[in-house]
């Protein structure tokens, strides 16, 4: 029996605690069965969840459940991303171990996902905080080792020297520590790297295969990997003791040689720290680089700086001396250290020349013509003809190149060369909450792998950091231990991997979570994921770095798939106003939009807003990422428990497409909950009828009836389009086009009439099923459909439904819209052209006037020519 009233929170913890005791959604292999692995980005146990999360998963939620409905076998599995920073520096903040404040979030963030009713198999959980997880980075980790895809060597980092740590990217704010504010330093210490580029040719051409993948993500994968056609160039030097070499660079410009004015080199580049020595103004000013960025974003955003080291290089093919300058803009970890600087063709050479008023000379005739005059114009940067190059004059592109590289092979002062962008993965972190690095050091046997049979090394749990460095230095049970080659004491690595690591393959585990193995036969079954759904700001190194640890799996015989992911959908970012004041300090203070008054204009925009505590006015500010630090944020939980999980799902998928941005928008949420209610109570109303009808006899409907069914029927074959190509806010559309249309219903014929209501809402309640399952589930077993909607079949369009009795046309008077009529669809021309000119709109403007033609577009319209 349908309640009279939608009591939300009833129905949904009776839905999910029917879910739970069929173990609905626990996978199970079934080999000769076609199999869907749906599979959402895991989180990291913050705390709580927010609106990004409930669309990102709400999106893979209504995926996995329409392809169950369609009768796949389908995973869709769930778990934590659980190691990493923010642990660290919230356990200093409350003196909690990162363990227990982790295990603590994880237990409060699976009641919020378990009470939006995601049809996750829970039984496959992992969190890669877990011995029994991080075991198996640490087994890969020793594989790659010894096939040499793992390698120790020296790598720059951030330093602090008062906390004597290592500082990740985010923890340096203007050049200091972000707890000590102490200058912080550029060191060269010993780190773990991942050999990537191995992969790298592998890693970009496979791109091509994966038509299921976003292109705007696959071009920025393509150019993180960045592969380079250029020439290298070498550049002779002597310096002032007698000693000569050559400075080599690397360039896709080598047209643009003739314009070299200077050369400018990484602060630790070698003849840097020898023109050093004896210039302690140039000394300075390389430490003073040690204590700024290390990654290219930081060095293409900050002020560009430099010094001359009083060296000279020669220019390859014209002799020239050209001066070399220290620059900061130079990473000593790319390429060879050094450019070749063309200030007229490049922007960031142009404005280091003008700050130092370095020679510019134009060597390229572009669209901006044989000059380069400031300001800079992107123009100077194309591709164009030789000019003030002397024998090179009039070459295009590929000409001097290649005339320029030929030159320059005879001198054995360049070649033509394939470079990469990408790195190798330093994976070292000198941190504690991560996994711990499987390597023993002895002072006897150097660095010694932990043997397989002493994994996982376990990470003591029970550590509380206090941020004066890796609490693992300091904690004798761990550090101690005998060498397991020699059995003399020795000493753990303390690093711990990159939290990177973790995701790269956590998907593999979901197939095999209890296997006394990385993985197993099963991960043949699951793999690869055949739809992956996360946020774009994902799209470069977690999705780069699982591609590359799959395709060592694969060449270490554990798996048979290529790429891990089929198919990828970035889902937009869900945005809402910002509202602020002015504080004493004149920062920012940042106001919930639930706690300000809005006024708009007639046109629905905003003009001014107060706080509603005081009615003073705020500042109205953009429309931005939900974000705690824009304090523009809706708790999920609070929309629960005032409207129910079905709303917040029906909003989310309603309001924009899957890969645009959301706004969010309360009256949006407030329409979503009424809509849910009109279902609830329209079922409520006609269930006696519906429990009783028969199928639909398409022969005796009215005419009224067999329009509202045909509706029904269009809405649905437009909706099943919709499904396929993830537009859920057109799915939703249709569904309530369907109800709109069931409601028009009107009494009489009860027994047909029964019976399109009982059909038009079987369809309706499947449709909306994946996207709001508990009302739906909970109508549809009221309603004597069936024991549970996600075992029904997926609704088909009848093409006898679709079939129209009658067509509309319109009538137009001389190209003008002057009414419509609607005649049988097998009309011929003389009843078409008899119904028009009948139509009492059309005799107005007709009337007194000979008709010269009238002419006839089948299916659409009737033009009267007068």
């Amino acid at each position: 029996m349908i309640a009279e009233s939608y009591n939300p929170q009833l129905i949904e913890a009776e839905a999910q605690r029917h879910w739970d005791e069929q173990r609905a959604f626990a996978a199970r292999e079934e080999p000769g069965r076609e199999k869907y692995y749906c599979l959402s980005m895991f989180p990291y146990p913050s705390g709580r969840l927010h609106m990004g999360h409930v669309r990102n998963y709400t999106i893979g939620d209504v995926i996995a459940r329409y392809q169950r409905m369609l009768g796949k076998n389908v995973l869709q599995p769930m778990g934590w991303d659980a190691f990493g920073l923010p642990a660290e520096n919230a356990a200093m903040a409350g003196g909690v171990a990162p363990a227990q404040w982790t295990f603590d979030n994880i237990a409060y963030m699976k009641r919020q996902l378990r009470s939006l009713g995601f049809a996750v198999d829970w039984e496959r959980e992992v969190a890669t905080c877990a011995p029994e997880y991080y075991r198996w980075n640490q087994w890969l980790f020793l594989r790659m080792l010894e096939q040499g895809v793992v390698y120790l060597k020296t790598g720059v980092v951030n330093w602090d020297p008062v906390d004597q740590t290592v500082l990740a990217n985010e923890q340096v704010i203007d050049g200091r520590g972000w707890r000590t504010g102490a200058v912080v330093e550029k060191r060269e210490i010993p780190m773990y790297y991942m050999a990537i580029t191995r992969y790298a040719e592998e890693l970009l051409t496979e791109l091509d295969h994966l038509p299921g993948w976003p292109e705007q993500v696959k071009l920025m994968q393509k150019n993180w990997i960045g592969k380079s056609h250029g020439v290298r160039i070498g550049f002779p030097y002597s310096l002032p003791e007698g000693e000569s070499g050559i400075l080599w660079v690397f360039t896709t410009r080598a047209d643009t040689l003739l314009g070299a004015t200077y050369v400018a080199v990484a602060a630790e580049h070698p003849l840097a720290l020898h023109a050093a020595k004896d210039n302690p103004a140039l000394a300075a000013f390389i430490d003073e680089c040690r204590h700024g960025g290390v990654t290219e974003a930081e060095l293409a955003t900050q002020e560009k700086k430099g010094m001359p080291t009083g060296l000279t290089v020669t220019h390859p093919l014209t002799g020239a001396l050209l001066p070399l300058w220290v620059a900061n803009y130079v990473l000593m970890g790319y390429g060879e250290g050094a450019v070749m600087a063309v200030p007229a063709h490049d922007e960031r050479d142009f404005e280091f020349a003008h700050r130092f008023g370095l020679p510019i000379k134009p060597v390229i005739r572009t669209s901006a013509g044989d000059e380069t005059p400031a300001p800079w114009r992107d123009a100077y940067a194309d591709y164009g003809i030789c000019i003030n190059s002397g024998k090179y004059d009039g070459l295009d592109f590929e000409q001097a190149v290649d005339a320029i590289a030929a030159d320059l092979s005879v001198q054995g002062l360049g070649e033509k060369k394939v470079t990469w962008r990408l790195r190798d993965w330093g994976i070292s972190r000198q941190r504690y909450w991560g996994t711990p690095i499987p390597i023993i050091h002895c002072a006897d046997c150097g660095a010694v792998p932990v043997p397989d049979a002493q994994l996982p090394v376990v990470l003591p749990a029970h550590l509380v950091p206090d941020g004066s460095g890796n609490p693992l230095n300091k904690y004798p049970e761990f550090l101690h231990c005998a060498c397991p080659q020699c059995g003399k004491p020795a000493r753990r690595e303390t690093d711990t991997m990159d939290t990177f690591v973790d995701s790269s393959w956590y998907f593999f585990r979901y197939c095999a979570p209890d296997a006394n193995a990385m993985v197993d036969a099963r991960a043949n079954y699951w793999m690869p994921v055949d739809q992956y759904v996360g946020g774009i700001e994902h799209a470069i190194l977690h999705l780069l770095y699982s591609r590359f640890w799959t395709k060592v799996m694969r060449d270490l015989g554990l798996t048979r798939v290529k790429e891990p992911f089929a198919n990828l959908l970035t889902q937009g970012m869900v945005v809402a106003p910002t509202f602020h004041r002015e504080g004493t300090d004149g920062r920012k203070q940042w106001i919930n939009p639930a706690e300000v008054v809005v006024q708009t204009d007639d046109k629905g925009r905003p003009v001014a807003a107060t706080l509603r505590g005081d009615g003073q006015p705020v500042m109205i500010g953009a429309i931005e990422k939900m974000a705690k630090s824009k304090n523009n944020g809706v708790d999920p939980q609070t929309l629960i428990e005032q409207y129910g999980a079905d709303t917040a799902r029906l909003f989310m998928m309603f309001a924009a497409p899957p890969d645009q941005a959301l706004e969010w928008s309360d009256s949006g949420v407030a329409g979503a909950y009424r809509f849910l209610r009109r279902l609830w109570a329209y079922a409520a109303e006609h269930q006696d009828a519906i429990r009783a009808a028969g199928e639909v006899d398409a022969v005796a409907l009215t005419e009224p009836l067999r329009a509202i069914r045909r509706e029904v029927h269009e809405a649905l074959r437009q909706a099943l389009f919709d499904f396929g190509r993830h537009q859920f806010n057109t799915v939703v559309s249709g569904g309530m086009k369907i109800m709109n249309a069931l409601a028009r219903i009107e009494a009489g014929a009860e027994i047909q009439a029964a019976a399109v209501r009982r059909e038009g809402l079987s369809i309706l309640l499947r449709l909306l099923s994946p996207i709001a399952p508990h009302i739906t589930h909970t109508l549809w077993r009221e309603l004597g459909h069936g024991e549970d909607v996600l075992n029904a079949a997926w609704p088909e369009p009848d093409a006898a439904a679709l079939a129209r009795s009658l067509v509309t046309l319109v009538v137009q008077v001389n190209g003008k819209l002057r009414g419509q009529i609607d005649v049988p669809t097998d009309a011929d021309r003389t009843t078409i052209e008899q119904a028009a000119l009948a139509e009492p709109n059309v005799q107005r403007f007709v009337e007194g006037k000979p008709i010269r033609k009238l002419v006839i577009v089948p299916g659409k319209l009737v033009n009267v020519v007068c």
